[in-house]
């Protein structure tokens, strides 16, 4: 037996271990599996480069749930250390084994798969621990096994024991304070959310308590402890989905690896994108597009990062695009850069770098299944448009080749790029400052009469609706040449789509000046302004409109990123068509009396077509129009 001191710089060191490192004390569990893992892939990899003529035999991990002795052991068959590997590896706190192998065999196949680098993840069992064991057997023929002891000070001793098989337990006897790592499901938890995927199989097991056993040896008490595990079951998967060739998998194994991921999931994903680069950054993954139509938030978190099949976060908006945490599914890079604790990421150079490439990936997909079969794309459009809206917002680069795959429809369901829309109706919806009108509609239902009386002049409607569509427009107007987009309710089809000939009216200034204060009567003055517009004399008599600018900078107000304009009012013109027949009647009216009445009526036949007269006022429209059948 010898004793010593660990080879810290300050006696602070595990204060600072437990309470800050690892802010998240679960982690300790995911460290020290994942450094099982190291130990067996490292016995693996010198068994293949030669290195190693023993029987490798199960390499399996085991984490033992012991509640009686109030104990969680973690267990592997690896490559095991001997006393003088103790000394190195572990009483010199942040000198990394993990780090040390990948430099000696750098450049050879496997090596880079070793989980560890920073040398401090097992001392994060301390941050539960009492008393940490650590039990090894050395791969090396002649080796004795070690037993190495601490209670989180600096000092420690180190022993002589008995151990049949090679590899190491790690005994951790867990304090007061964290017995909540003694329930089995909470172990159970942690294993599932962090180890679901690790490369080596992970066995969880717990030790029977106290029973009576009239059978066998009985203590004082007549109780006997029965040390076979008890319950055993495999947490994880060793060949996740990603880590195969695209080649060995096909559609059904995708969708069974999503429902892998989100068990509680119904619907399979519309399509995925393997990941696979190994220049100039190690990256694997799949990422799927579930079906999003007008969700924007419960679909965010639903892409895990992994490094080397270990779970780090869910967290990903720092290396995936803010557009592309609405996909779900894995990445897995060794080479993104995490903190000590491998809790998050740290900003650098390869994190934009892969970023670019993931958005560079997703766009060209599109691009490839637009072009591949369009028909199919078109049908996936609907639950595709949130997410490329989304995208050409928030990023300039995937904006720019979503051009070629971005589609509108038209108020009878056809499809078209914007840019085979443009072609289609600059005929006819060229206005006289050579801008072509892309006149639209956000509900085909509520503005019914405007989208028919727009097609019956012959101009096609698109139906633009969604969350994001005032933005949309707007991004859409900056990019497109010479082209505007304007709501078929926005104002008079003829003020929509100016030509040069102009319409000349029926109503003279004196007319007007007759008409205006009646009209003022029966309305809102603050709410609502009235114009006199010389139209076809087809149209309605009288248009309710809200501008165009006013109505988008409220729509984006309630979405947020209009607040520099301040609070718009919600004011609307209304419209008079001069020509129209009704309002010559109104003006031949008599008196004052039968003006007014008219006025009324026809301003709320106009209210009530957008669907503006309510309460009171509807109900004496209903019964005034009782009267007049």
């Amino acid at each position: 037996m010898r004793t010593g001191q660990i080879n810290v710089q300050t006696e602070n060191i595990f204060p600072i271990i437990k309470k800050f490192l690892y802010s998240d004390h679960e982690i300790f569990l995911r460290e020290l599996v994942s450094n099982a893992v190291d130990a067996s892939q490292k016995l693996k990899f010198l068994a293949n480069n030669g290195e190693f003529k023993g029987e490798l035999g199960d390499l399996k991990v085991e984490v033992i749930l012991d509640s009686v002795e109030k104990t969680l052991t973690i267990r592997d068959r690896g490559i095991g250390m001997s006393a003088d590997e103790i000394d190195k590896y572990i009483n010199q706190i942040a000198f990394s084994g993990a780090e040390e192998f990948v430099q000696q065999y750098k450049g050879k196949e496997g090596a880079e798969q070793i989980i560890g680098h920073f040398g401090l993840g097992f001392y994060s069992g301390f941050m539960v621990s009492e008393k940490v064991q650590i039990r090894s057997l050395s791969r090396h023929e002649g080796e004795k096994a070690v037993q190495w002891e601490s209670n989180g000070s600096p000092e420690y001793t180190i022993t002589d024991i008995e151990k049949e098989d090679r590899g190491t337990d790690i005994v951790l006897y867990i304090n007061e304070e964290s017995a909540e790592f003694l329930e089995k499901s909470r172990v159970q938890g942690i294993l599932d959310k962090y180890c679901k995927f690790l490369p080596v199989p992970v066995i969880f097991g717990t030790k029977t308590e106290y029973v009576e056993d009239p059978a066998g040896e009985k203590d004082e008490e007549g109780k006997v402890k029965r040390v076979a595990v008890d319950t055993i079951n495999q947490v994880n998967n060793v060949s996740p989905a990603w880590t195969k060739s695209p080649s060995d998998l096909d559609v059904d194994d995708y969708n069974s690896f999503y429902k892998e991921l989100y068990p509680s999931t119904i619907e399979s994903p519309l399509f995925h994108i393997h990941l696979n680069v190994d220049y100039p950054f190690n990256l694997t993954g799949i990422l799927y597009f579930p079906r999003i139509q007008e969700n924007l938030e419960i679909q965010k978190n639903k892409i895990n990062l992994y490094s080397n099949q270990v779970f780090i976060t869910d967290s990903v908006e720092e290396i995936v695009p803010e557009f592309l945490t609405l996909l779900h599914g894995v990445i897995d890079s060794p080479d993104i850069p995490l903190n000590v604790s491998r809790s998050y990421l740290q900003s650098d150079g390869n994190v934009k770098k892969i970023s670019s490439h993931i958005t560079k990936k997703v766009a060209d997909k599109l691009a490839e299944m637009f072009k591949k079969d369009r028909a199919d794309f078109e049908s996936k459009w609907e639950d595709l448009k949130l997410f490329v809206q989304y995208g050409t917002l928030s990023d300039p680069k995937f904006s720019e080749k979503a051009k070629k795959f971005t589609l509108v429809k038209n108020s009878e369901g056809k499809y078209f790029t914007l840019e085979e829309f443009k072609e289609s109706v600059k005929t006819l919806q060229t206005n006289k400052d050579d801008k072509v009108v892309m006149l639209y509609t956000n509900s085909i239902e509520e503005q019914y009469g405007f989208v028919k009386k727009a097609k019956d002049r012959g101009y096609d409607v698109l139906h633009i609706d969604g969350p994001l569509a005032p933005h949309w427009i707007a991004n859409a107007e900056q990019t497109l040449e010479n082209v505007m987009f304007a709501r078929v309710d926005s104002d008079s089809l003829d003020k929509l789509i100016q030509k040069d000939e102009e319409i000349p009216s029926k109503l003279s200034k004196e007319d007007e000046e007759v008409l205006k204060p009646i009209f003022e009567s029966v309305v809102d003055g603050e709410k609502y302004k009235i114009q006199f517009e010389s139209m076809s004399s087809d149209e309605a008599p009288i248009i309710i409109t809200q501008p165009e600018f006013i109505r988008r900078m409220m729509e984006q107000q309630k979405m947020g990123g209009a607040g520099f304009f301040g609070a718009f009012p919600d004011t609307f013109n209304v419209l008079i068509n001069a020509n129209h027949a009704k309002i010559g009647e109104v003006l031949s009216s008599k008196t004052v009396e039968s003006k007014t009445e008219k006025v009324k009526q026809l301003t709320d036949i106009a209210l009530l077509s957008q669907g503006m007269l309510k309460g009171e006022e509807l109900n004496k429209f209903i019964e005034r129009s009782i009267e007049l059948v």
